[in-house]
């Protein structure tokens, strides 16, 4: 019963630090508008990329990179829509430690595209890539186009900026001292417990160490 009642705490302190993780958003105007799945300028395919709602991976902000350029970070319960060119492939990745922004062909030919996702498109045509987070995995995959809307019509839209650490310390830095507080007391909290719960909540030390990489 006691650690029926741990894992309900933990879980619960683990939500508030994931709510707590500002992102800059578009308007509600834009969001709306988004979310009507409009067809994209001529000659152009829509990308919407996205991160469902879910305690794995916890508020990590993870970045994303469409053809060697930074779109953004996500956190969970966000999306991108971004416009590409038409009738050609495109690459959507993280971005690994050691990756140059705009690599050159020569770059690229040396060490290939980092992990992610490589997608041909059609002009005129909307996609919907998933940017997925499991225990010790993450990457992008297609989804079809109705679940797409469905799980983009339950989200909210961010402002395309910055990837990397100093984003990730601009938000933090712009939180409140409580915010920051209740963050660090939930990566404290699962770090101490992962051990003793076990299976329970399966690795919850890689939670409670993806919190303090952010937070602590």
């Amino acid at each position: 019963m006691f650690k029926k009642i741990v894992i309900i705490a933990l879980v619960s302190a683990l939500a508030v630090g994931c709510a707590s993780v500002p992102l800059p958003m578009e308007s509600a105007e834009r969001n709306t508008t988004a979310k009507k799945f409009n067809p994209p300028s001529e000659g152009r395919a829509g990308l919407y990329i996205f991160r469902k709602t879910n305690l794995v991976g916890g508020a990590d902000p993870k970045d994303v990179w469409i053809d060697g350029k930074c779109i953004g970070e996500t956190v969970p319960s966000v999306f991108f829509y971004k416009e590409v060119e038409g009738d050609k492939g495109h690459n959507v990745f993280y971005q690994p430690s050691d990756y140059k922004e705009n690599p050159t062909e020569t770059y690229l030919k040396t060490y290939g595209p980092p992990k992610g996702l490589t997608i041909q498109v059609k002009s005129g045509m909307n996609y919907f890539i998933h940017q997925y987070i499991n225990f010790g995995d993450h990457n992008f995959v297609l989804v079809d186009e109705e679940q797409g809307k469905e799980e983009v019509s339950k989200l909210d839209m961010a402002k395309k900026g910055g990837c990397g650490f100093l984003t990730r310390n601009r938000i933090y830095d712009n939180r409140t001292d409580e915010e920051k507080q209740r963050a660090h007391k939930a990566g404290v909290l699962a770090q101490e417990l992962g051990p003793k719960l076990g299976k329970d909540l399966y690795n919850m030390q890689s939670i409670g160490r993806s919190f303090c990489r952010l937070f602590c």
